[in-house]
């Protein structure tokens, strides 16, 4: 499986979408700092991801997120959503 991934910091509440094979590790590995264009903003969490059987498809949804605001906005705001709807407990 291939993962498009949406993190956020929080240290400072921005997001970063990246792609991988290996969501799990790849957390890990932005949260211990190898990823050199991200590491000032340590801690990170998950907070979006989208699984694909297709290497390629993954990596042309990650682009397009990266170079569309309006594609990343869609889903951060279907993100808020979920946040702030009621529970329905009764």
């Amino acid at each position: 499986m291939y993962y498009v991934y949406f993190i956020r910091s929080r240290q400072d509440n921005s997001i970063y979408v990246g792609y991988t094979n290996n969501l799990k590790k790849r957390i890990k590995e932005h949260n211990q700092g190898k990823t050199k264009s991200i590491k000032h903003k340590l801690p990170f969490e998950l907070i979006y991801f989208e699984a694909y059987i297709n290497k390629t498809v993954a990596r042309k949804r990650e682009i397009k997120f990266k170079k569309s605001w309006s594609e990343k906005e869609t889903v951060l705001k279907r993100l808020a959503n979920i946040e702030t709807a009621p529970s329905s407990s009764g």
